[in-house]
Protein backbone atom coordinates (compact mmCIF):
# COMPACT_ATOMS: atom_id res chain seq x y z
CA UNK A 1 0.00 0.00 0.00
CA UNK A 2 1.56 3.70 -0.81
CA UNK A 3 -0.53 6.77 0.62
CA UNK A 4 -0.52 9.38 -1.88
CA UNK A 5 -0.60 13.33 -0.32
CA UNK A 6 -0.37 16.34 -1.93
CA UNK A 7 3.13 16.63 -1.33
CA UNK A 8 4.63 13.33 -1.25
CA UNK A 9 3.80 9.40 -1.98
CA UNK A 10 4.25 7.13 1.45
CA UNK A 11 5.88 3.81 1.04
CA UNK A 12 4.08 1.32 3.14
CA UNK A 13 6.89 1.96 6.13
CA UNK A 14 6.78 5.17 6.44
CA UNK A 15 2.84 5.18 6.26
CA UNK A 16 3.05 2.50 8.92
CA UNK A 17 5.09 4.49 11.19
CA UNK A 18 2.89 7.75 10.81
CA UNK A 19 -0.48 5.83 11.26
CA UNK A 20 1.17 4.10 14.70
CA UNK A 21 2.17 7.43 15.75
CA UNK A 22 -1.37 8.97 15.27
CA UNK A 23 -3.15 6.21 17.23
CA UNK A 24 -0.70 6.32 20.23
CA UNK A 25 -1.13 10.33 20.16
CA UNK A 26 -4.87 9.85 19.75
CA UNK A 27 -4.71 7.90 22.84
CA UNK A 28 -2.80 10.05 24.62
CA UNK A 29 -4.21 12.90 23.86
CA UNK A 30 -7.55 11.12 25.02
CA UNK A 31 -6.70 11.25 28.38
CA UNK A 32 -6.85 14.81 29.03
CA UNK A 33 -10.58 15.37 27.10
CA UNK A 34 -12.68 17.06 29.28
CA UNK A 35 -10.63 17.85 32.22
CA UNK A 36 -10.53 21.32 33.96
CA UNK A 37 -7.16 22.78 34.80
CA UNK A 38 -6.85 21.97 37.70
CA UNK A 39 -7.48 18.37 36.98
CA UNK A 40 -4.87 18.97 33.89
CA UNK A 41 -2.16 19.53 37.42
CA UNK A 42 -3.14 17.09 39.54
CA UNK A 43 -0.96 14.65 40.97
CA UNK A 44 -2.74 11.36 41.80
CA UNK A 45 -0.05 9.38 42.64
CA UNK A 46 3.42 9.67 44.62
CA UNK A 47 5.06 10.77 41.59
CA UNK A 48 5.22 14.33 40.04
CA UNK A 49 3.39 13.14 37.10
CA UNK A 50 0.48 15.07 35.61
CA UNK A 51 -1.48 14.90 32.49
CA UNK A 52 -0.85 18.25 31.64
CA UNK A 53 2.87 17.81 32.64
CA UNK A 54 3.35 14.44 30.48
CA UNK A 55 1.77 16.57 26.77
CA UNK A 56 4.32 19.34 27.66
CA UNK A 57 7.19 16.39 28.01
CA UNK A 58 5.92 14.37 25.11
CA UNK A 59 5.78 17.98 22.86
CA UNK A 60 9.20 18.52 23.79
CA UNK A 61 10.46 15.36 23.05
CA UNK A 62 9.19 15.38 19.97
CA UNK A 63 10.60 18.49 19.03
CA UNK A 64 13.86 17.52 20.67
CA UNK A 65 13.86 14.39 18.11
CA UNK A 66 12.90 16.86 15.28
CA UNK A 67 15.62 18.41 15.91
CA UNK A 68 18.24 15.65 16.29
CA UNK A 69 17.23 13.91 12.75
CA UNK A 70 17.93 17.29 11.43
CA UNK A 71 21.07 17.93 12.68
CA UNK A 72 21.83 15.14 15.38
CA UNK A 73 22.70 15.00 18.58
CA UNK A 74 24.15 18.89 19.36
CA UNK A 75 20.37 20.20 18.33
CA UNK A 76 19.33 18.24 21.83
CA UNK A 77 21.16 20.37 24.05
CA UNK A 78 18.01 22.54 24.68
CA UNK A 79 16.05 19.66 25.08
CA UNK A 80 18.28 17.92 27.57
CA UNK A 81 18.83 20.68 29.78
CA UNK A 82 14.87 21.28 30.01
CA UNK A 83 14.65 17.92 30.17
CA UNK A 84 13.23 17.33 34.03
CA UNK A 85 11.33 20.92 33.62
CA UNK A 86 9.67 19.35 31.02
CA UNK A 87 7.19 17.66 33.25
CA UNK A 88 5.52 19.95 35.06
CA UNK A 89 3.33 23.35 33.82
CA UNK A 90 4.12 26.74 34.52
CA UNK A 91 1.91 28.95 35.77
CA UNK A 92 1.00 30.79 32.26
CA UNK A 93 0.54 27.32 30.27
CA UNK A 94 -2.80 26.18 29.99
CA UNK A 95 -4.02 22.25 29.34
CA UNK A 96 -5.24 23.94 25.86
CA UNK A 97 -1.66 25.58 24.97
CA UNK A 98 0.27 22.55 25.74
CA UNK A 99 -1.92 20.44 23.66
CA UNK A 100 -1.68 23.06 20.81
CA UNK A 101 1.89 23.01 21.29
CA UNK A 102 1.87 19.17 21.10
CA UNK A 103 -0.07 19.21 18.34
CA UNK A 104 2.21 21.26 16.32
CA UNK A 105 5.47 19.19 17.84
CA UNK A 106 3.37 16.19 16.31
CA UNK A 107 2.64 18.16 12.63
CA UNK A 108 6.67 18.53 12.77
CA UNK A 109 7.83 15.29 13.42
CA UNK A 110 5.08 13.64 10.52
CA UNK A 111 6.53 15.89 7.91
CA UNK A 112 9.88 14.52 9.30
CA UNK A 113 9.43 11.18 8.59
CA UNK A 114 7.54 11.69 5.78
CA UNK A 115 9.82 13.61 3.62
CA UNK A 116 13.24 13.14 4.92
CA UNK A 117 15.29 11.41 1.69
CA UNK A 118 16.35 8.21 3.79
CA UNK A 119 14.72 6.35 7.01
CA UNK A 120 18.33 5.15 7.42
CA UNK A 121 20.20 8.80 7.44
CA UNK A 122 21.31 8.27 11.31
CA UNK A 123 23.50 10.81 13.51
CA UNK A 124 25.23 9.44 17.02
CA UNK A 125 23.22 9.73 20.13
CA UNK A 126 23.90 12.26 23.11
CA UNK A 127 26.13 11.88 25.47
CA UNK A 128 23.09 10.56 28.61
CA UNK A 129 23.21 7.71 31.25
CA UNK A 130 19.73 6.53 29.69
CA UNK A 131 21.25 6.22 25.85
CA UNK A 132 24.25 3.46 24.83
CA UNK A 133 27.74 5.29 24.42
CA UNK A 134 28.75 5.57 20.90
CA UNK A 135 25.48 4.18 19.14
CA UNK A 136 23.58 5.64 16.53
CA UNK A 137 20.05 6.02 15.87
CA UNK A 138 18.26 6.37 12.54
CA UNK A 139 15.31 8.31 11.63
CA UNK A 140 13.37 4.98 11.57
CA UNK A 141 14.54 4.47 15.53
CA UNK A 142 13.67 7.95 16.45
CA UNK A 143 10.13 7.40 14.99
CA UNK A 144 10.16 3.92 17.18
CA UNK A 145 11.52 5.36 19.89
CA UNK A 146 8.72 7.95 19.60
CA UNK A 147 5.66 5.37 19.55
CA UNK A 148 7.42 3.57 22.39
CA UNK A 149 7.78 7.14 24.29
CA UNK A 150 4.04 8.47 23.78
CA UNK A 151 3.17 4.82 24.45
CA UNK A 152 4.20 4.66 27.83
CA UNK A 153 3.36 7.91 28.84
CA UNK A 154 -0.12 7.48 27.23
CA UNK A 155 -0.11 4.75 30.34
CA UNK A 156 1.07 6.99 32.86
CA UNK A 157 -1.37 9.51 31.74
CA UNK A 158 -4.26 6.79 31.77
CA UNK A 159 -3.46 5.74 35.60
CA UNK A 160 -3.68 9.14 36.49
CA UNK A 161 -6.76 10.01 34.97
CA UNK A 162 -8.90 6.92 36.01
CA UNK A 163 -7.68 8.19 39.42
CA UNK A 164 -9.14 11.22 38.64
CA UNK A 165 -12.55 10.52 37.63
CA UNK A 166 -12.61 6.48 36.56
CA UNK A 167 -12.39 7.45 33.08
CA UNK A 168 -10.06 4.88 30.94
CA UNK A 169 -8.77 5.26 27.38
CA UNK A 170 -9.50 1.98 26.53
CA UNK A 171 -11.88 -0.93 27.80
Amino acid sequence: MTTITAETVLTDERAELLETLAKHRYLFRFTAEGLTEEQARQRTTVSELTIGGLIKHVAAAERGWARFIRGGAGEMDSYQADFFDSFSLRPDETLESVLADYADAALETDTLIATVPDLSMSHPLPVAPWFEEGKSWSVRRVAVHLIAEIAQHAGHADIIRESIDGQKSMG
